[in-house]
């Protein structure tokens, strides 16, 4: 819950790019989902600290020299893999 409070004023903004600002610029993101689309989930998905941190690398990527391509937010490690693999680590044979 408090995730979703601290990421809130960060998403409206990128809303607000997105729908207010966007659609009178030229199409110029080299990346598929697009640089606003790609900063909204990662800050859904990873939070307001590593979730901006993706964003920002994403942004700075997005020039002439830079990659092109689909390039989608990395997801998070899954609880249930961590908690398997300490299982089978602390298990004495």
């Amino acid at each position: 819950m408090l995730k979703k409070i601290l990421i809130f004023p960060f998403v409206i903004l990128v809303r607000f790019y997105q729908s207010a600002i966007s659609p009178f610029t030229p199409s110029t993101c080299r990346f598929e989902p697009t640089c606003s689309s790609y900063m909204v989930e990662a800050l859904q998905k990873h939070g307001l600290f590593y979730g901006g941190f993706l964003g920002i690398k994403r942004i700075l990527s997005c020039h002439p020299w830079g990659k092109t391509g689909y390039d989608p937010v990395p997801s998070k490690p899954h609880s249930s893999q961590s908690v398997e693999t300490k299982n089978k680590c602390s298990h004495k044979h």
